[in-house]
């Protein structure tokens, strides 16, 4: 059995892998996610036996790098994900392209062939060699770092330096080609006295703040009468919550979010005006029509999150507070946004502002369905109820793309101490069921998958790891035997409905207490019985597995569907002015 890095003496080698195994638990890395094969095993092995770091085995690379992603979101801790050469690298890209999106530190440790049979027609090379495809290509793209690791000693310089960028501004993926020689290679341990690889946002390099600039800023924020903060995203990453709600009793302000950041502010606040954008609430428009100026706190303000207020955006002054310029004209403070926040606040007064009235997040009425609703199904409203009345406030909330996306983020309010994470950064349909585990078996709690059964057909079979590891996941999916929101789209926009997005009723429920019989799995019959199958999940210690039936014609609180029924209610084409396009 292979001695711990951390108990061998100086003097002595190990081989790489081993070192690199303890070097991820001296990060505080807990878990590696992935999938094995021939060029990573030794990678694999190592970590099996330092025992400081556990393995867990997804049954595909893009739910593996997903794992990786909800493990850092929720931990703020950095998320690694391992995989062999080939086809197994090539599954990564997709994972890795949310996280570069979304700005999620990961480390990708990716197998190659060993050094000797590049260009020499080595199965699964990609060493750019001899007609072959170079990994570095692919990856660059999608990484903020990308290297391969040529020589075993070249590890030692390479690992901080791809953690580094994986966790500096902006965040996102870091990737280290390993040659399976080079995993084998034995190297010189470093002096124990050297420092350990930074683990987390806290050890990550920040931009120092322009004094001058927090000064105009906050200038600007005093001589503001009505403000309205659109809060994103990037105020979870950085552990800003408790900021951020200082700032808004400090201005009285009103605080919206964008989709992808409901839990950055109690949505049961009175100064909540609800979500921004196209999956949002009308009030955000209205407040933002009355404010002096918009304040946007760790949010760019992407199109999901500004659809419909670009009107109303050219008319307000905008300031922003975050290390990248936002995608609308303004006033921008950068660095690190924590301090940024900070520095800013204590140019206030200490004493709260009263927040102006406002309507808060009322749900927008939405048309009926196109047709008749189908029998046995229940609507996403009266579905996300029973989810919010079984929902543990501690819990963590994974919400997948589609119809069942939009009414979540709409709808259902997030949990006071835990995080409501939906991946608009790629919009990958399946994102959910790795990146729940993950954050499951990093922090114990009970998370939440929100999914429709589009996303279940692609990546569903991850409730497999779930069940193996007893991982306290309750997976909630919205069957509506369709892609939904793409059928919807061809209704509003190509004349019809196809039947290519719609399809055979599935019982879903049966058919996966069928292949896992220790798992408790419950096709709802209504939102009664979603809501005790819930409850029941709650008080159990691992996975469980609940599917509702939706109605596929039924319209989501979605703006630019919103504005298609509207258009045609008022004969208006979809060209005419008021109608939002996504996509």
């Amino acid at each position: 059995m292979t001695t711990r890095v951390s108990e061998l003496p100086e003097a002595r080698t190990v081989r790489l892998v081993d070192h690199l195994a303890g070097e991820l638990a001296r990060a505080g890395v807990t878990h590696v996610f992935g999938v094995g094969g021939a060029n990573i095993e030794d990678l694999y092995d190592a970590v099996h036996r330092g025992g400081a770091v556990r393995g867990i085995v997804a049954k595909h690379e893009f739910s593996a790098v997903t794992m990786a992603d909800g493990y850092a979101r929720t931990t703020g801790r950095l998320g690694v994900v391992a995989a062999t050469s080939g086809g197994g690298a090539m599954n990564l890209v997709p994972g890795l392209a949310e996280a570069y999106a979304s700005r999620v530190p990961v480390l990708a440790l990716v197998g190659q062939p060993p050094t000797g049979q590049e260009g020499h027609g080595a199965f699964q090379d990609s060493s750019g060699k001899a007609g072959s495809f170079d990994a570095r290509e692919v990856f660059a793209p999608v990484s903020r770092f990308c290297a391969r690791v040529d020589d075993a000693d070249s590890l030692v310089e390479l690992l901080p330096r791809a953690v580094a960028a994986a966790q500096a501004d902006p965040r996102g993926p870091a990737v280290l080609l390993l040659p399976k020689d080079i995993q084998q290679a034995r190297i010189r341990v470093p002096t124990r006295n050297a420092a350990p690889i930074p683990g987390g946002p806290a050890t990550a390099s920040a931009a120092r703040l322009d004094t001058a600039a927090v000064s105009a800023v906050s200038d600007t924020l005093r001589g503001a009468g009505r403000v309205l903060v659109i809060a994103g995203e990037d105020v979870a990453a950085v552990g800003a919550r408790d900021d951020l709600a200082e700032l808004a009793r400090r201005l009285g302000a009103w605080v919206a979010v964008t989709p992808d950041a409901k839990d950055v502010f109690d949505n049961r606040d009175p100064r909540f005006a609800g979500v921004a954008g196209v999956m949002g609430h009308a009030n955000v428009e209205d407040c933002l029509r009355r404010a002096d100026l918009c304040l946007l706190v760790g949010t760019r303000l992407p199109l999901l999150a500004r659809g419909g207020l670009d009107g109303a955006l050219a008319a307000t002054d905008v300031v922003c507070l975050g290390p990248e310029p936002p995608f609308v004209a303004g006033t921008t403070l950068g660095g690190n946004l924590r301090d940024a926040l900070r520095a800013v606040t204590s140019r206030l007064p200490s004493h709260p502002r009263p927040c102006p009235p406002h309507t808060g997040p009322l749900p927008t009425p939405m048309p009926g369905p196109l047709v008749q609703a189908q029998e046995r199904t229940v609507p996403h409203a009266q579905a996300i109820a029973a989810v919010e009345a079984a929902l543990p406030q501690d819990a963590h909330v994974f919400v997948d793309a589609g119809n069942t996306g939009a009414g979540a983020v709409h709808l259902l309010p997030a949990p006071r101490h835990g995080r409501f994470v939906v991946a608009v950064g790629m919009g990958g349909m399946g994102y959910t069921f790795g990146a729940g585990i993950g954050a499951a078996l990093a922090t114990g709690r009970r998370t939440y998958v929100l999914a429709g059964d589009g996303a279940f057909f692609m990546h569903g079979m991850e409730v497999h790891t779930a069940v193996e590891y007893d991982a306290p996941v309750t997976f909630v999916v919205f069957n509506n035997n369709a892609h939904a929101m793409c059928a919807l789209r061809e209704e509003f926009l190509q004349g019809g409905v196809r039947s290519d997005d719609l399809f055979a009723p599935t019982d879903l429920a049966a058919g996966v207490a069928a292949a896992f019989p220790s798992l408790e799995a419950t096709g709802a019959l209504d939102a009664a019985h979603l809501r005790t199958a819930l409850l029941r999940s709650n008080a159990a210690g691992g996975p469980s597995f609940v599917a509702v039936a939706c109605d596929p014609r039924e319209i989501p609180p979605f703006l630019p569907f919103q504005s298609f029924t509207e258009a045609a209610t008022s004969k208006e084409g979809s060209d005419e002015p008021g109608v939002v396009h996504v996509g």
